[in-house]
């Protein structure tokens, strides 16, 4: 669950932010709670303007909370639902403006390194229209690091299952192959073919059907659709 938090502090500081909570019932999972703990220690290294910041960990009795960054905005999947396939879409430079910020973001991701300069070998898995925020201001950030791919994690991702959202995924992902960046970069074109056109690229009626349609995608011009 993500809640609305403000964080308060001497001579009268505060700072709005966005508290993720890991459910009570999950926080008995100790695979559960290695990954909320990686986000935390993944996303704390990462700073960038275009990815959303980790600012604090808080463990109360059965309770694991992050604390972070509060988008004031839209996700993108607002943001292209608003408009829809009948209506105007969001217009062409705005649209590309959203996406190439969210590219820094992966990008800053993928070349990050530890203090001692060794990479991190972080892999977003997970890019979807859903995980980029835009704020009010016209800033897009990329967030939800809860299932990245990096070197030092303590839960595995290497067990051969597919994370992530299947409708986003590179064929190498889908048949559990080995993962590079080229994959987020992959899902970063879905996304930006869906909010060029206000569609789906694949909107399988279950997960089989999504699989298939992934690996033998066949992807029309978005002109086709919208001529501009």
């Amino acid at each position: 669950s993500v809640y609305l938090g403000r964080m308060r502090g001497p001579a009268g500081f505060g700072k709005t932010v966005a508290l993720k909570r890991l459910h009570t019932q999950y926080a008995r999972d100790g695979e559960l709670v290695k990954m909320f703990h990686d986000e935390a220690r993944l996303t704390s290294g990462l700073s960038h303007p275009n990815i959303v910041m980790t600012l604090d960990v808080l463990e109360e009795e059965d309770s694991l909370y992050l604390v972070m960054e509060y988008v004031h905005g839209a996700s993108l999947t607002q943001i292209v639902k608003r408009t829809g396939p009948d209506q105007k879409p969001v217009p062409l430079r705005i649209t590309t403006g959203i996406i190439a910020s969210m590219l820094d973001g992966l990008h800053a991701a993928h070349e990050a390194s530890d203090e001692n300069g060794t990479p991190l070998g972080v892999v977003h898995r997970d890019v979807s229209p859903q995980n980029v925020l835009v704020s009010f201001q016209g800033v897009a950030k990329i967030a939800v690091f809860g299932i990245a791919k990096a070197a030092g994690r303590a839960s595995s991702t290497s067990d051969g299952s597919a994370k992530g959202k299947v409708s986003y995924m590179a064929p190498e992902q889908v048949l559990g192959a080995p993962i590079t960046a080229q994959t987020d970069v992959y899902a970063a074109g879905i996304v930006l073919w869906e909010a060029l056109t206000g569609q789906r690229l694949i909107d399988g009626s279950s997960t089989a059907e999504s699989v298939r349609a992934v690996l033998q995608l066949v992807i029309v011009p978005p002109s086709s659709i919208v001529p501009e």
